[in-house]
C-alpha cells in the first residue's frame, strides 16, 4: 500500500470554493489561501443538526486512528447521501516533527493537501504564538518602564510560547546579566497548544467575545498580592488584532471532498483538547451531521469536551464513537511490541478492561458509545469476535472499520449504526457541579473518571488552592493536565488502573479561558523530542520541493 503522503498526492481534489458551495457558502464568504484552503466567515445559526463526538481508548505507541476514523465516518455518511461536515483540530509542529506525526488522518481517510495542513496551514498557530508573546513583551516592558502596575517579578504567571517541542526552554532566565536594558527574572516557555490564548480562541464565540476573554487573562500578582490582568496592561486590542483572522475557521476537505472545518489545536493532555466552538457550531449550522473529535482517550478529551466545552457552548452529543484497535487492547494487556501483531487472546483478555473503562465513563455521561474497531490485516476473526462479545456485555454495538484501506466503503457499517444512534434521546450528565470548589471538582474527576482512591495535593497545589479561593475562582471548571497513556497519572499503569493515589503538583489560573488547570504527575506543558524524532526521517527534493517522510 502507498504511504499516506503518496495517497494524498495521487488524489484529485476539488477547489475549496466548490467544497464551500456544498455547504451553501458563497464566494463572498470565503478568503482563499490558494486553491485548497480558505478562511470562512463563521456561521452560527440555529439548526436541528446531529453532533457526533469521536473519542478513543488510551493511546499506545502504535496509534489508534481517531482522526482517521472521524474522517472515514464523515465520508461514509456523505456516501449514504447525508449532509455532513467535519470539525477537527489543527496540528502542532511539535508532534509533526516529534513522534506523533501530523493530524491529517491516514490511508484513504485523510484531509488534503496533507503537507499544507501539517506545516504552516493558514498561520493560526503563528498568530496565537505572536499574541501570547506580545503579552510577555508588554509585561517586561511595563516593569522596565518604572513598573507602574507594581508587578511582583517573582509572581509573574504568564509564560512565553512556541510551536515546537523544546525541553530546553521549560525554564529560562531572561534579562540575564543585563545591567541597564532589562530586569533579570525567571521565565519559561509552554508549547503553543498549551497557551491560554489557544484556549481563549477555541472557547470564544466571536471577535468581541475574544477581546473580552483576552482582557480577562490574569498574568501576574502585584507586590501586595493583587491580580494583574491583560486589561491592566492595556494591550487587549493589540492582542485581538493579531487574532482577528485566526478566529475565522479554516475550510478544508477530505480525499472524498467532504467539507471540514479545521480550527484551533489545544492538546487534550495539557489543555482542553477540542477544536473551536466557532468551528463546531458552524458545522452544525451548515450540515445535518457534524462529526468532531476530542483528543486522546475519553478520560481526557471527552471528559473536557463534556464538562468544559459542552457547558460553555450549550452543546450535547447525539452519538459517541469510541475508537480502539486489537493491537492497543493487547498492549494494555502486557503484549510486547515485537509480538503485538500475533494472535494473543490472553493479552486481549487482560487488556480489554481498558476498553471497558472507557465504555463505562461514557455511559456515566449519559452516552452509550458505538465502538469503532479499527481493523488491521493481522487481526484474527477470533480476536474481533472476542471484542464484539465484550462490548455486548455493556449493551454497546461494535463496527469493524477498514476505512484506512478502503475509504468511505470501510466505514459504512459504523455510519449506519451512528445514524440510528443519533435518533435516541439522551440526557447529558456532568462529572461535577459548578458550585463544587476546585479541590472537590478535581477529586470527582480523579475518582469517578480515572478510578483513583484518593487525591493528594502537593504543597504548591495547596498554596494555589488558597489563592483561587481568595480570588473567588472556585466556580470555574477544571482542566486536568496529565499523561494520556493511562487512566492514572502514571504513564506505565496500563489496563484499567484503580485504587491509586492521584497527585496534583500545582494549579494554574486561566481566567481568560475560564478554567483552572491542574498539573498532575510528571506532565510538562512544554514537551521534549524523543531519542529519534520524526524530523530526522524527513527529506526534501531541493529541485522540486517535494517532501518525503511527513506523516
Amino acid at each position: 500500500m502507498q504511504s499516506d503522503i503518496e495517497i494524498a498526492r495521487a488524489a484529485k481534489l476539488a477547489k475549496i470554493s466548490e467544497v464551500a458551495k456544498t455547504l451553501g457558502i458563497s464566494d463572498d464568504d470565503i478568503e482563499l489561501y490558494g486553491n485548497y484552503k480558505a478562511k470562512v466567515s463563521p456561521v452560527l445559526k440555529q439548526k436541528k443538526s446531529k453532533l457526533i463526538l469521536v473519542t478513543a481508548t488510551n493511546p499506545t505507541p502504535f496509534g489508534e486512528g481517531k482522526t482517521t476514523m472521524s474522517i472515514g465516518l464523515a465520508d461514509a455518511l456523505k456516501k449514504l447521501g447525508k449532509s455532513v461536515c467535519l470539525a477537527l483540530r489543527e496540528p502542532s509542529l511539535g508532534p509533526v516533527f516529534g513522534i506523533k506525526g501530523g493530524a491529517a488522518g491516514g490511508g484513504y481517510s485523510q484531509l488534503a493537501p496533507m503537507e499544507d495542513l501539517n506545516l504552516h496551514f493558514t498561520g493560526d498557530f503563528h498568530a496565537i504564538t505572536s499574541a501570547n508573546n506580545l503579552i510577555s513583551a508588554v509585561i517586561d516592558n511595563s516593569i522596565y518602564q518604572g513598573n507602574p502596575l507594581n508587578i511582583d517579578i517573582e509572581q509573574i504567571l504568564w509564560k512565553r510560547c512556541m510551536d515546537m517541542n523544546d525541553r530546553s526552554l521549560r525554564y529560562i532566565t531572561i534579562g540575564q546579566g543585563a545591567k541597564v536594558d532589562g530586569i533579570e527574572r525567571k521565565d519559561g516557555f509552554n508549547i503553543t497548544a498549551a497557551s491560554e490564548i489557544m484556549a481563549v480562541l477555541c472557547l470564544s464565540n466571536d471577535l468581541a467575545d475574544l477581546k473580552q476573554n483576552v482582557a480577562n487573562i490574569m498574568v501576574a500578582y502585584t507586590t501586595d498580592n493583587k491580580p494583574v490582568y491583560v486589561r491592566d496592561l492595556g494591550c487587549e486590542d493589540a492582542v485581538t488584532i493579531l487574532l482577528k483572522d485566526a478566529i475565522k475557521p479554516n475550510l478544508f476537505q477530505t480525499l472524498e471532498h467532504t467539507p471540514t472545518f479545521v480550527h484551533g489545536g489545544p492538546f487534550a493532555n495539557i489543555a482542553h483538547g477540542c477544536n473551536s466552538i466557532i468551528a463546531t457550531k458552524s458545522a452544525l449550522s451548515l450540515a445535518d451531521y457534524a462529526v468532531t473529535e476530542a483528543g486522546f482517550g475519553s478520560e481526557l478529551g471527552a471528559q473536557k469536551f463534556i464538562d468544559i466545552k459542552c457547558k460553555k457552548a450549550s452543546l450535547k452529543p447525539d452519538a459517541v464513537v469510541l475508537v480502539s484497535t486489537i493491537r492497543s487492547i493487547k498492549y494494555n494487556g502486557g503484549a510486547d511490541k515485537e509480538s503485538i501483531n500475533k494472535p494473543n487472546l490472553q493479552a486481549l483478555n487482560d487488556g480489554i478492561v481498558n476498553l471497558g473503562g472507557h465504555i463505562e465513563n461514557l455511559q456515566n455521561f449519559g452516552l452509550n458509545p458505538v465502538v469503532a474497531l479499527n481493523k488491521f490485516g493481522f487481526d484474527s476473526s477470533e480476536e474481533i469476535e472476542f471484542v464484539r462479545d465484550y462490548c455486548a456485555k455493556f449493551g454497546v454495538k461494535m463496527a469493524v472499520c477498514e476505512n484506512f484501506s478502503k475509504g468511505s466503503d470501510g466505514a459504512l457499517e459504523l455510519a449506519n449504526i451512528i445514524i440510528n444512534e443519533c435518533e435516541i434521546e439522551k440526557e447529558l450528565k456532568f462529572t461535577y457541579e459548578d458550585s463544587d470548589d476546585i479541590a472537590t471538582k478535581i477529586t470527582k474527576i480523579a475518582t469517578k473518571i480515572y478510578g483513583a482512591k484518593e487525591v493528594v495535593f502537593e504543597p504548591e497545589a495547596i498554596k494555589s488552592l488558597e489563592k483561587i479561593k481568595a480570588l473567588g475562582f472556585d466556580n470555574m471548571p477544571v482542566c486536568i493536565a496529565k499523561t494520556q497513556y493511562s487512566f492514572s497519572d502514571d504513564a506505565k499503569a496500563l489496563g484499567r488502573a484503580k485504587g491509586f493515589t492521584f497527585s496534583v503538583k500545582d494549579l494554574e489560573i486561566r481566567t481568560g479561558a475560564g478554567f483552572i488547570v491542574a498539573i498532575c504527575g510528571k506532565i510538562m506543558l512544554m514537551p521534549g523530542l524523543s531519542p529519534h524524532p520524526g524530523a530526522l526521517d524527513m527529506r526534501i527534493d531541493t529541485a522540486t520541493g517535494e517532501i518525503f517522510g511527513l506523516s
